[in-house]
């Protein structure tokens, strides 16, 4: 088989077109030759004819000078690209064709089939799992149930075993609980008292000074640390007659509970519908457990058994616990009313310099107005002269263009010299005028600057001295004056009274209805 086309280098391609001559026409007879033709930057050969022949046939040319002379130019083959050539060799028969549409058609059948059989399958798989999830559900729901009733259980064993320990050892409790109750109550009053120096250290300047409310407060936060240290002293040996443990681990164990309970019942309620439900790749892998359902049984059982041998052991001590809160409580209130006085000394006196300072900045701020007022006229005065000044010296220049012996050195001439004169001497004066004027201003405005300072510094103590007895007027809250009474003072109805009634008033905090009556009525 023929290619279909030659290369462009082939010897028998023939000479090139010369166009010298006029074209020869072809007059070919066969059936067999091929004409071809071009397009711009291609070649076309007609793809029916693979294995086509060419015969090149001599054409006389029509000269009327060279009638007997035959020129010989032999047809140039056409040709075809690389692309089209290699496809050539790719051709499928009709047999194949029909072949591989069979093949597919049969391929398709048996994927038809076989998606059926799958989703007839998949359908009864998913009813099973479907079925089977359902299942574990329903059984981790009960279990989860029987869980919150074993919970359930041990939590009303828990509860019922520590209102007993609580009970038996009430009186000895009251006592401890009350020095602790002081003790922390005493930590609040402490932390403001600090609070009060350190916010006193952010004063500025001259204000910075080691005054009466500064001793104060020193002497309070030491009286505070030393009555906290005598009282947990007193509490610590207390606590050595008490068995805190079991109390301990009957409310730890009983919190575990609830928490526990909180959380079984929390997923016990949890649907597939629910919204709080979410994914947790690989949490079933993680086995944080720590006991078996014997060994939690056990854990609750020996916290009672524990709390039943430490009900035995209670010890009260109850006098030098109501004697030692007492004398702290007295000496704590003596000194907090101190530091308040120094406190609303050391305001009034802030609070007068500070209005003696305004007095002077408003006096100063006037004295600036009225220079700022005194400059604008003067500059206004300078502008007002550069017109007339511009008018003299304007005539001087204009009578320097008279002619010969016009000019005459006249009167009008001694007038204007003596007005440019006396204009720019005026100007002068002004302008010396106005520099002082803004050298006061300066001086007015740094003494401004330092009237506002002070202020600032008197208005900053100020701010800080009250705010530290905004933070002093909580102190003691009321509620836990009446639970630091002991026996001895509620025998003392009166006195109880006007404590409370003194505290009241210094801590600008009312008195409920319900505890006078209470204190009235001991």
């Amino acid at each position: 088989m023929e290619f279909l086309g030659t290369t462009q280098t082939a010897s028998y391609c023939g000479p090139k077109k010369s166009y010298l001559f006029p074209e020869p026409v072809s007059t070919s007879t066969t059936q067999d030759s091929y004409q071809s033709y071009y397009l711009p930057g291609y070649r076309y050969l007609n793809s029916w004819r693979p294995s086509l022949f060419y015969r090149v046939s001599a054409v006389p040319t029509n000269s009327g000078d060279q009638g007997s002379m035959r020129i010989s130019a032999p047809l140039r083959p056409p040709t075809i690209l690389p692309s089209v050539r290699s496809a050539l060799y790719a051709r499928y028969s009709p047999h194949d064709w029909y072949q591989a549409n069979t093949v597919q058609y049969k391929g398709s059948e048996s994927c038809r089939h076989w998606a059926g059989r799958m989703n007839a399958d998949s359908l009864r798989l998913m009813q099973d799992k479907n079925q089977l999830t359902q299942q574990t559900q329903d059984s981790t729901g009960r279990s989860l149930g029987q869980r919150l009733s074993d919970i359930d259980f041990w939590r009303s064993e828990l509860t019922y075993e520590l209102e007993r320990l609580l009970t038996e050892t009430r009186a000895l409790e009251t006592a401890k609980r009350r020095l602790e109750c002081a003790a922390d109550e005493a930590q609040r009053p402490l932390k403001v008292a600090l609070e009060c120096l350190y916010n006193r250290e952010k004063r500025m300047g001259i204000d910075l000074v080691h005054d009466d409310v500064e001793k104060n407060l020193i002497r309070e936060v030491d009286l505070f640390k030393s009555c906290q240290e005598r009282m947990r002293k007193l509490a610590e040996r207390i606590d050595q007659h008490i068995n805190r443990d079991a109390q301990h681990a009957l409310e730890r164990d009983l919190s575990d509970k609830n928490s526990a309970h909180f959380i079984d019942e929390k997923c016990y309620n949890l649907r597939n519908t629910s919204d709080s439900i979410s994914f947790y790749h690989g949490v079933e892998k993680i086995d944080g457990t720590i006991s078996v359902p014997e060994t939690w049984a056990k854990f609750s059982d020996d916290n009672i058994r524990h709390s039943q041998n430490a009900r035995a052991n209670s010890i009260k001590l109850c006098e030098e616990t109501e004697n030692t809160l007492e004398n702290v409580s007295e000496e704590m209130w003596k000194q907090f009313t101190d530091t308040n006085l120094a406190f609303t000394n050391r305001i009034a006196e802030t609070a007068d310099t500070k209005n003696k300072l305004q007095t002077h900045l408003a006096k100063t701020l006037q004295e600036i107005f009225q220079t700022e007022n005194t400059i604008m006229l003067l500059e206004r005065a300078i502008m007002a002269k550069e017109c007339p000044l511009k008018v003299a010296q304007t005539r001087l220049e204009g009578r320097t263009r008279r002619p010969n012996v016009e000019l005459c050195r006249d009167i009008p001439q001694f007038k204007l010299v003596n007005e440019v004169f006396t204009i720019d001497d005026t100007l002068q004066t002004l302008k010396l005028r106005l520099r002082e004027a803004h050298d006061t201003l300066q001086l007015l405005v740094l003494n401004k600057a330092r009237l506002e300072h002070d202020l600032s510094v008197k208005a900053n103590s100020l701010f800080i001295d009250r705010k530290c007895m905004d933070m002093r007027k909580t102190f003691p809250s009321t509620p836990r004056l009446v639970a630091y009474l002991t026996t001895a003072q509620a025998s003392q109805g009166p006195k109880a009274t006007t404590v409370l009634c003194q505290a009241a008033c210094a801590f600008r905090v009312p008195l409920p209805t319900s505890l006078l009556q209470f204190v009235f009525s001991l």
